[in-house]
């Protein structure tokens, strides 16, 4: 991975230079848009169950850089390449990076509809983000958070079609199934959808203050090592349900999703379900109050009665001001906790945020 963005940033090298005096950049494509997105903070974690995990430490969660090139033939035509820094899992402290994003996007292939090919958007977390829970900041989606659903990434290598219109929109997207920070090990290939009733008529309103959306979404993953639940060769399966209303004063959502892993070699099966409510509300012209309940039952399931039973909850409350356009602040309080079958608790934790969100 450290070579494809050490490629990435040479490909940028090359096709741009710096002239002296006007700084004059030039590059093969007729437009070079940078952006970034920063989450920074300090946290405080508090394990009930354990204090030696306690910890309290200043963080830069995540830092995304982007490029986009946009061609001559088609303003809307561009090549997107995300870099993302991130905290790695060794324990060390240290910080990779990876690429998140590489795709290239046509737009109109079909009528109303693009297509991005390359490492690409699966078709739910980044509509979620942008129009049901806009605190990826402090806590992931539903459908991607590890005490949640934990079923799916928000971008893989593959193909997808997005079509928008006033009153409808979709993607429909074929992925190699392991996200793009995992293996691409499976012997199949994945199918992600999502379809979008814009009731008022908001499909193609990029920002829009006021909509009503109900939507249907999911994924068919054929032999998928480690997807989710057994960490052996499954066939993933799950869909959901999500409506939200917002206007400038508050906005309120909610989603059921239900998931079936198959039967894997120990001939054990797996099943899920669950739901997620959030909402947030304007207090005042920079000021919103914002909540999030979270909760999914896995029951692991052999050939005749069930052996295992996982209750997943998650609370997350806070306060957000918006310092300007591109920096907002956020402070919240998040609750995890995880029921056994037999009603032991196995997982209790608090974490109190502080947070800087920044984009530019």
């Amino acid at each position: 991975m450290k070579k494809i963005v050490l490629s990435s940033l040479a490909v940028l090298a090359v096709v741009s230079t710096v002239a002296s005096a006007d700084v004059t950049v030039k590059s093969g494509a007729s437009t070079l848009k940078f952006s970034g997105t920063h989450y920074l903070g300090f946290t405080k974690f508090s394990d009930s169950l354990d204090s030696s995990k306690d910890i309290s430490k200043f963080e830069t969660r995540r830092n995304y850089l982007q490029v986009k090139a946009y061609f001559n033939e088609n303003p809307k035509d561009y090549m997107r390449v995300t870099l993302d820094q991130y905290n790695t899992a060794d324990g060390s402290g240290s910080v990779g990076m990876r690429v998140k994003y590489a795709y290239l996007y046509l737009d109109n292939v079909f009528a109303n509809t693009g297509v991005e090919m390359g490492q690409a958007h699966t078709p739910w977390i980044d509509y979620e983000e942008h129009n049901g829970w806009k605190y990826r900041s402090i806590g992931e989606t539903f459908i991607e958070q590890h005490n949640g659903v934990h079923a799916t990434a928000s971008s893989g290598r593959g193909i997808n079609f997005k079509t928008k219109t006033p009153n409808f929109s979709s993607e429909l997207g074929i992925f190699n199934g392991e996200g793009y920070h995992a293996n691409q090990e499976g012997n199949g290939l994945a199918a992600e959808w999502r379809f979008t009733w814009n009731v008022l008529g908001t499909g193609k309103v990029h920002h829009a203050h006021r909509y009503l959306n109900l939507s249907y979404f999911g994924e068919d993953s054929r032999k998928h090592k480690g997807k989710v639940f057994n960490g052996s060769d499954v066939n993933l399966k799950w869909q959901g349900v999500h409506g939200v209303y917002a206007n400038e004063q508050f906005l309120l959502a909610a989603q059921y999703v239900k998931v079936s892993d198959g039967q894997n070699a120990n001939n054990n099966k797996v099943e899920g379900k669950g739901y997620s409510v959030n909402g947030s509300f304007k207090v005042a012209p920079k000021w919103d109050l914002l909540a999030r309940y979270d909760e999914f039952k896995l029951d692991k399931k052999t050939t005749s009665a069930v052996s295992d039973e996982e209750t997943r909850k998650t609370t997350i409350a806070g306060v957000a001001y918006k310092y300007n356009k591109n920096v907002k602040f956020i402070a919240s309080m998040q609750n995890r906790k995880n029921t056994a079958f037999d009603g032991s608790t196995t997982k209790d934790d608090k974490t109190a945020m502080l947070t800087a969100e920044v984009n530019w």
